[in-house]
């Protein structure tokens, strides 16, 4: 097996226990038993498990009532909802090639989602938000009908929004400001810059940084983290993506969250163990358990 595609080594573990605010269990290889022995044994004693699509978000509900370590976001993903309304004859996502099913589709996903939603051991909806680095001009429409949907969902049931943010910053934080932004309301991957990042914290928007912060050409995100208020920070991994340096596109795993953590201690200047105690401490707060 070649060191380009072996999982990466356990870090050292962490001396204060913290959550990924997002991950994929169902993309990973090995059980969801592995991924979460190996993540609690450096010190990962939580995860949050993202839906993308109707199968997925059923596959997270279940998972997490079944893990006390294991809490659910359910959603549609942003690339998701044009291929419900418009077909996806190349089958790129996980469904294979399919017909469009007009607005009528997306409405009864969305129902789906919002049945999901009211699911005790589902904390969040998302991730949902817009993504124009995929979905083109004619798939727009049906992203925007989708994310506002999403907005109106997580404010009914009390839970936690999920940002996928996608090359469409300005249009987001437009979406957000019109429709009223949840009370708990969470950039996914951020992938803003420091000017964002203030826009961020003067709505009280946490921002989750996975390992592409450790990207050589990443600056601008480090500039980012260098400003986020310390309580709207957290940490993921977005498992099995962004691998973190020196890993980077090796498989991406929840055990791996100590290494980026320890990137962003040293962007912020802090010790580990304060920053691993303040992301708990956000994550928890965030996703309300």
């Amino acid at each position: 097996m070649s060191s380009k595609s072996s999982p990466p080594p356990l870090p050292e573990p962490l001396g204060i226990p913290v959550a990924d605010s997002h991950t994929h269990l169902d993309m990973q290889e090995g059980t969801v038993e592995e991924a979460l022995a190996r993540a609690a044994a450096v010190g990962v004693s939580t995860v949050v498990q993202v839906g993308c699509d109707i199968k997925g978000s059923r596959w997270a509900a279940q998972t997490a009532a079944a893990h006390d370590s294991v809490h659910a976001a359910v959603a549609l993903h942003p690339n998701e909802a044009p291929r419900i309304v418009l077909g996806d004859p190349d089958g790129w996502s996980r469904q294979g090639a399919r017909e469009g099913g007009g607005d009528s589709a997306l409405d009864d996903a969305l129902a789906e989602i919002d049945r999901l939603a009211s699911l005790d051991e589902v904390k969040a909806v998302g991730e949902t938000g817009l993504d124009y680095f995929r979905t083109g001009a004619d798939g727009i429409a049906a992203q925007e009908r989708s994310f506002r949907a999403h907005i109106e969902i997580a404010k009914r049931h009390g839970k936690a929004l999920v940002i996928h943010d996608r090359d469409a910053h300005a249009d987001v934080l437009r979406i957000l400001a019109e429709e009223g932004a949840p009370e708990r309301t969470v950039f996914h991957c951020y992938s803003g810059d420091a000017e964002m990042a203030e826009l961020c914290a003067a709505a009280g928007y946490f921002m989750s940084f996975a390992g592409n912060v450790t990207f050589k050409n990443a600056q601008p995100l480090r500039d980012a983290l260098a400003v986020a208020p310390l309580e709207l920070v957290l940490v993921e991994t977005d498992a099995p993506f962004l691998t973190p340096a020196p890993y980077r596109g090796r498989p991406n795993a929840p055990y791996l969250i100590p290494v980026t953590l320890r990137a962003m201690a040293a962007v912020r200047g802090l010790d580990e163990d304060t920053l691993a105690a303040a992301i708990a401490a956000n994550t928890a707060r965030a996703f309300d358990y």
